[in-house]
């Protein structure tokens, strides 16, 4: 009778299914701009909600991520978590609204009309670009992934539009990629200062914990350079409480594994990373290694009719990536991928809001772009083949 009895519970345990595991990678979605009010709040988040099935089928059925999920032991969240930032901003357009309905007493109907269009669709990337805007939305954020992680939720972001703003700016300031040592040097610190900080190892931190309203180690520029506290006394005080700030104020360790932004227009907004005199590009860099070193993804998917959809760089390899940023990446297993030549059959003047109406081939280029990335970072063969392609391509013009 026992073995009937352990027979029928191991038939029945065979008969679990594959969603009743525990679920540990979630999908998390950041909006982008002219999301300020309910009406639009409701258009993203059912568009979310119309999405994510479809995008975490097409991930569950490919092969390869298949094999990357049971590699690292990731199973999806059947719902979507939404991180919504648009109400911030209302406030300082509703003020520009105001000065657009002054100006229609003066105005010609049609630049009345088209300073109406622009406002409504430009306002909110501008205003979550500037640096006091963004970085109390980067803090939210990081509570939101901090929570999902001490639930043992590992993260995916997806950024739309505008929201591909955050989690740029998100790798950029959270992520605890800066070696404090090597910083204080490369700051030109008094000698006093650089044996103090090699003789109190601590772990690397992030931009974020360095700043004078948290770390206080430092302050960050307009142009994106840190310039350490004056007082040495102060800065060696508070440098012991950097791995407390570090824990604070960094993204989780090992938990964000990849970002997706789609409909990004990423370079019209931050063109001043192709400026070598931004300092800003110095912490860009190891941000890059730190993304490729971890096993970070890091996709950027458009739609080709997509007018608002830029591509953000040529696709290179890592030992293209080592030789033009002159760094040496260490068993790299990252990917930092475009794919913006995507058809999703709309007239250019709804693409930029189609991902949720064209789903299913935005999901699919989601899937391309994580195979297709991997295989071109990692498979010689197919490395070899695409840059044959791109050297023919650079030969016709």
């Amino acid at each position: 009778m026992k073995k009937i009895l352990l027979t029928i519970l191991c038939l029945g345990l065979l008969q679990i299914p594959a969603s009743a595991q525990t679920t540990n990678l979630t999908f998390l979605y950041i909006n982008g701009s002219n999301n300020n009010d309910t009406k639009m709040k409701d258009w993203y988040i059912n568009g979310v909600k119309k999405l994510h099935p479809v995008l975490k089928e097409k991930f569950e059925q490919n092969p390869q991520i298949q094999k990357w999920s049971q590699t690292h032991n990731l199973v999806i969240n059947d719902n979507p978590q939404i991180f919504f930032w648009g109400y911030d901003s209302k406030t300082d357009l509703d003020f520009v609204k105001e000065r657009i309905d002054l100006s229609k007493a003066f105005s010609s109907i049609l630049a009345y009309e088209i300073r109406s269009l622009l406002t409504q669709f430009m306002h909110d990337a501008i205003w979550v670009q500037k640096t006091h805007n963004m970085l109390p939305i980067l803090d939210n954020l990081n509570e939101e992934i901090k929570n999902q992680a001490a639930n043992g939720q590992n993260v995916i972001l997806y950024g739309y539009s505008a929201g591909s703003f955050v989690t740029y700016q998100y790798m950029l300031y959270k992520l605890p990629y800066i070696n404090q040592l090597a910083l204080v040097k490369a700051l030109n610190a008094d000698e006093d200062i650089i044996k103090f900080v090699e003789e109190n190892p601590r772990k690397k931190t992030c931009l974020s914990a360095l700043s004078s309203t948290k770390g206080n180690i430092g302050t960050i520029t307009n142009t994106g350079q840190i310039v350490l506290n004056q007082n040495n006394e102060k800065l060696k005080e508070n440098y012991l409480k950097m791995d407390e700030m570090t824990d604070k104020y960094c993204a989780p360790e090992g938990y964000v594994k990849g970002v997706v932004n789609f409909a990004s227009p990423i370079p019209l907004f931050y063109s001043d990373l192709a400026d070598k005199n931004y300092e800003i590009n110095f912490f860009n860099i190891y941000m890059t290694k730190y993304i490729l070193e971890k096993g970070i993804y890091f996709l950027t998917i458009n739609f080709r009719e997509d007018p608002l959809g830029f591509p953000t760089t040529q696709n290179l390899t890592p030992d293209e990536i080592q030789n033009i940023l002159n760094i040496t990446l260490n068993n790299p297993t990252g990917v930092i991928y475009d794919n913006s030549g995507v058809w999703s059959r709309r007239p250019a003047f709804f693409a930029h809001t189609s991902y949720w109406s064209a789903r299913n081939t935005f999901a699919k280029s989601v899937v391309k772009g994580f195979v297709n990335g991997t295989k071109f970072y990692y498979d010689k063969d197919y490395q070899t083949e695409m840059l044959n392609k791109r050297d023919k391509k650079s030969e016709v013009k």
